[in-house]
Order: structure tokens, then sequence, then C-alpha cells
């Protein structure tokens, strides 16, 4: 993928976040991946690009399905999250899962490389849409899905929780203008439009609930967010030092009216798009 700041998005503390987290929020993640699984139906012999693949998903569920004869190769700007994606897919014995360090701008393959490509919560990142959409298509055979999944409006429970709250004590805008924005694609069609501008033809949106469980405590749940979440970065730095105990304190209270027993079941509203090269 291209972010705004290629340094950012493999910054340390993300880094760390992501080791830190990795069992919790593959779990929370997990409903996600399987919605974007299901939805691009996989099958045996395919070979799959998984553009701003992060720490691997749905890449590596993906390596799983498309057995024998099929391949993923999964993108992303950080090599560093790259690795801890290969370490996930060695850690389940994937001989069909490779990384490569690219901008999705310019993609190091050849023409028509791929039957099938896919991205999790990461075109709403390219710093240019219509350009990364473009190289995509090149990328992929005639007829070849390109598959998204992206965020559905701000307006839901776990953003409201934790970037709600500290933008409440941060004063200011929520995100940097024409910076980096997860909702950017929430409108309806809109990326649906961004994607028949880059020449692909049958084009489906759907939104869809899926759920969004952390198993563990709220005071995970806001240190997990606010470690991870580059685009509001800005904000998280406007928040006085001595008003970080109230903002803890009001997110934990907002996050724990979702608990149910031992886990905390926010749900997501996202919205899956494709195309056909």
């Amino acid at each position: 993928m291209s972010a705004p700041n290629q340094a950012s998005w493999g910054s340390s503390y993300r880094l760390i976040a992501a080791e830190k987290w990795k069992t919790k929020s593959a779990v929370m993640g997990s409903s996600v991946t399987e919605a974007l699984v299901e939805y691009v139906e996989p099958r045996a012999g395919m070979q799959v690009l998984d553009l701003a693949s992060g720490t691997g998903e749905p890449g590596i569920t993906l390596a799983q399905r498309v057995t024998p004869g099929g391949r993923v190769t999964a993108v992303d700007l950080s090599a560093d999250l790259l690795e801890l994606a290969a370490q996930r897919a060695r850690n389940k014995n994937l001989s069909n899962f490779s990384i490569q360090q690219a901008d999705a701008h310019q993609l190091p393959f050849p023409d028509q490389s791929f039957d099938l490509a896919t991205c999790r919560f990461g075109v709403m990142f390219f710093s240019d849409v219509n350009q990364a959409l473009a190289e995509l298509r090149r990328v992929l055979r005639p007829g070849a899905r390109a598959c998204f999944v992206v965020w559905g409006s701000f307006d839901q429970p776990y953003w409201e929780t934790t970037m709600k709250v500290v933008q409440k004590y941060a004063g200011g805008p929520l995100l940097d203008p024409g910076g980096a924005d997860p909702f950017r694609f929430s409108i309806e069609g809109s990326l649906s439009n961004a994607l028949r501008a880059a020449g692909f033809r049958d084009v489906e949106e759907s939104e869809r609930k899926v759920p969004w469980i952390w198993r563990g405590s709220a005071e995970e749940v806001f240190e997990y967010a606010t470690a991870v979440s580059v685009p509001f970065r800005a904000m998280l730095d406007r928040v006085p030092t001595e008003k970080w105990p109230a903002v803890r304190a009001e997110s934990y209270a907002a996050i724990e009216q979702y608990r149910v027993v031992d886990e905390i079941r926010f749900g997501a509203v996202v919205i899956l798009v494709s195309g056909k090269a």
C-alpha cells in the first residue's frame, strides 16, 4: 500500500502493538476476514494478490483455501509488518504464501499476473486511489475480481468508545484535513465509483454487520486502539498530559457497556466492494 508516511505505518509503537496484541487482535478481526474470504469465493489454483496485507490477513486464510496449486502474494509498504505475516504463515506451515514489500501505485508484477486481488482495510489509505486501482487492474487477468472491505461510518461502537472520547478532550478535528482517513469510502457508492473510474466492470457493493469482539479488558482495547490507529496520531498528541486519566476513565466506562462475560462485543459495520478487470 501507499500511505501518507511510510515510517508512520511501520513505526515502532505500531509494530510493538501488533506483536503484543496479535492473538486478541486476530480474534477481533477474524469475522471481517471471514466475511471477505467468503465474498471473494477462492478456488484451488488461484494466484492471489493481497494488497496492504500488513500482518497477513486475509492472505494467510486465502492461502489455505486455494490449494492445491494456488498461491498468495502479500504486499505492503512495511517490511516489518510483512515479516510478522511471514512468521504467521510459517507457524501454519504454509508454503504457498509469500511477501513482497511494494507500493500499490507501482506494483512489481507483470501484466495479467493474478486471478484475484483482495484488500482488507487498506484502499482508503492509498494516496492516489485512481492510480493504485489502475495499477491493480493492470496486474489482474481479464475477468479477475478485485475485492475490498472498508469501514462503514465512524459512528459505531468501537470508534465511539475510543477515538470519539479522545476527541472530546483533544479538541480540534478527528483527522487531519487531507490526511489518511479510515472512513474515506464509508459513503455509499464512493468506492464503487472509484472502481468504475479505474476501468473495473460488474461492480458490486454491500454493507455488512459483523462481530467485532475483544477477549479481554477495556484497558486493553483502549491501549490497542490508540497504539495502532495511525490516522488519529495528531489528535492523540493534542491531548494534554493532565487529561489522560479522565480520557481513559471515560473510554473504559464506555467500552464496558459492550461487555458480555469475558468478551467485549462491539459489532462492526463494514462495506464489501468488488469489480472485475
